[in-house]
């Protein structure tokens, strides 16, 4: 097995965000707020429309399999889900944002962007079903990233629930 990562090897440098996912403590949190961060940047700052919020997100998503496919090539199946891989946070965090992406009231986007990020956490953490079968089950750079996304889905589900009853 090589050593993991070598921030020289660009697949290595993407798939912990430019070093993110080195940080101590939590490095799946670090990447889900680096996500945050950047969908805040773009709905606030740069107002972009919900078109392009997709269009970013399906970059994103497939950025996360191609790197997380390239990042793990050479490591073991045991060591596929490296701890400092956190692009697939950054997709899931994303896709668990599409609810917000079209609330053009500020503090309404506020309040349901950190919804998401938290429930994402939460998802992503917990690891309820089928998350936790695919975590356990497949150990390749699809498995790295779909648990993530399904985390986002579930955390996308419930942010519409919560907006219909409050």
């Amino acid at each position: 097995m090589k050593k993991f990562p070598i921030l020289k090897n660009p697949s290595h440098f993407f798939a912990t965000l430019f070093g993110i996912g080195l940080l101590p403590l939590a490095p799946g949190t670090w990447g889900s707020l680096f996500g945050l961060i950047l969908f805040l940047y773009t709905g606030v700052y740069l107002s972009i429309s919900q078109e392009l919020f997709y269009f970013f997100l399906l970059c994103i998503i497939s950025l996360s399999f191609i790197v997380c496919y390239f990042a793990t090539k050479d490591l073991d199946n045991n060591e596929k889900d490296q701890k400092s891989i956190v692009i697939d946070e950054l997709a899931g965090v994303w896709l668990a944002f599409t609810p917000v992406a079209g609330v053009v009231m500020m503090k309404e986007f506020l309040i349901y962007s950190f919804v998401a990020f938290f429930l994402f956490r939460i998802f992503d953490i917990w690891k309820p079903y089928p998350i936790n079968i695919i975590d356990r089950g497949i150990k390749n750079y699809f498995g790295v990233v779909l648990d993530d996304l399904i985390a986002g889905v579930y955390a996308a589900i419930t942010v519409i629930l919560i907006s219909y009853l409050f």
